[in-house]
């Protein structure tokens, strides 16, 4: 247990009985990592992010009584997250929604408390610095594929290449980002 999680998990177990400070404590410090791991996960949808995290601490609030002090935190808040999702997606029921993985739990579940709101909003625009270093050959396909999810025939669609070409400029541009990033380092 990260000690985001156990932090979390202290906060929680004292809210429920009867600090409301700690709970308060709970919500706040939960909802930034919510935020940050919906974006992650919901690259298609970012205007859904804000939505999709109040309705996730409404549902945590409301079945707050179904935690298990003795089980991991992080595997009571995924779940509830998880069917929160499912139930955006449906709403959305678009092609692209159909496609969003649900099922790959990070290696590290606790990865749902590893990164706060603030802290990918320095990552991102560290990313977005590296990535204006790169021809847009490269930047493009990187940008569709890795960080929007799209299909290696979308974005050969959207770029006007080939898909071959697009497997060799993202390819290309990683091996180039990891180079600048060994520079920077």
């Amino acid at each position: 247990m990260n000690a985001s999680e156990s932090r979390l998990r202290d906060a929680l177990c004292r809210g429920l009985s009867g600090d409301d400070a700690a709970y308060q404590q709970f919500l706040t410090e939960l909802s930034g990592f919510l935020r940050a791991f919906l974006r992650r996960r919901l690259t298609r949808f970012p205007d859904d992010v804000e939505d999709l995290a109040q309705e996730t601490l409404l549902a945590l609030h409301n079945q707050r009584h179904t935690y298990d002090p003795s089980q991991p935190l992080t595997a009571w808040v995924y779940a509830i997250v998880r069917y929160k999702m499912v139930d955006m997606l449906r709403r959305h029921a678009t092609r692209g929604a159909l496609h969003q993985t649900l099922d790959d739990v990070p290696e590290d579940e606790a990865a749902l408390f590893s990164a706060p709101e603030h802290e990918e909003g320095d990552a991102r625009r560290d990313l977005a610095s590296l990535l204006a270093q790169l021809p847009d050959g490269q930047r493009l396909p990187i940008q569709y594929m890795k960080l929007e999810g799209y299909s290696v025939a979308e974005t050969a669609q959207r770029t006007g290449l080939s898909e071959s070409a697009v497997k060799v400029a993202v390819h290309r541009g990683l091996k180039k980002l990891a180079l600048l990033i060994r520079r920077n380092a």
